[in-house]
């Protein structure tokens, strides 16, 4: 199979008129959203991979950004992931995931002796199985505790891109007041999701999600560490 990518582009590249429908887009998930904050947000990261229709609609959308720490054990690199929304009628379109990947393995290429590693919070069933569907371990997930170390580097990136609103404790970010949640039609979770172990798993590691509060996770990104597809396609990227 021949997989179909898209080329990231600089944030600041991005007008108002597209981030306006950006915007929009993710307002059709979302409540408690507004478009200054969510226009905040998206220019703090490096880039974002945006599908478009053929009529210049904007079909989904992920913004990332790099960030490069010195911690007590060495220099590490992550790629901390921001918004990531996909129009329903393009559910099952890969190609915001498979170029995110690729474009994961030409980051760590200009780095190779770093550690590299995904960094997201999440607030949806949905986007936490991308954890599993691409990598081996990942963490925090349902059949291995988070080593120490591991633990160590989660709990020191959230608290500084989110301060006391994080809890090591229970991994948890929650804010004073919400910066979006989902909408109940998409919070719902199909009966059929409730029978696969890591919704499962999600739901009681965040059982506040529906309110807004996002589940601190991470997992390193070697194509040791992916499974076969990704790590081909991570391979690609590092050529």
């Amino acid at each position: 199979m021949k997989e179909k990518f898209i080329k990231p582009v600089s944030v600041h590249d991005v007008d108002e008129d597209q981030l306006a429908a950006l915007f929009r887009l993710f307002r059709n998930f979302y409540n408690e959203v507004d478009f200054d904050q969510f226009s905040s947000d998206f220019r703090e990261k490096d880039g974002v991979f945006i599908m478009w229709s053929d009529d210049s609609l904007p079909m989904g959308f992920s913004t990332f950004r790099v960030d490069e720490f010195e911690l007590p054990s060495g220099t590490i690199r992550t790629i901390f992931s921001g918004d990531t929304i996909i129009d329903r009628d393009h559910w099952g379109n890969q190609i915001l995931a498979f170029s995110w990947i690729r474009e994961a393995g030409v980051i760590k290429g200009r780095t190779p002796f770093t550690p590299l590693y995904w960094f997201l919070i999440v607030k949806g069933h949905r986007t936490y199985r991308y954890l599993p569907v691409f990598s081996k371990c990942y963490y925090p997930c349902p059949d291995l505790a988070t080593p120490t170390d591991i633990k160590k580097i989660m709990d020191h990136l959230a608290t500084t891109h989110f301060g006391e609103c994080y809890d090591p404790g229970t991994g948890i970010i929650r804010f004073p007041e919400s910066k979006g949640h989902l909408k109940p039609t998409y919070a719902a979770i199909p009966k059929n999701h409730m029978e696969i172990p890591e919704v499962r798993f999600f739901l009681e590691q965040n059982p506040g999600y529906s309110e807004g509060d996002e589940l601190v996770c991470m997992t390193e990104l070697t194509e040791d560490n992916l499974k076969p597809l990704a790590a081909r396609i991570f391979r690609k990227g590092m050529q």
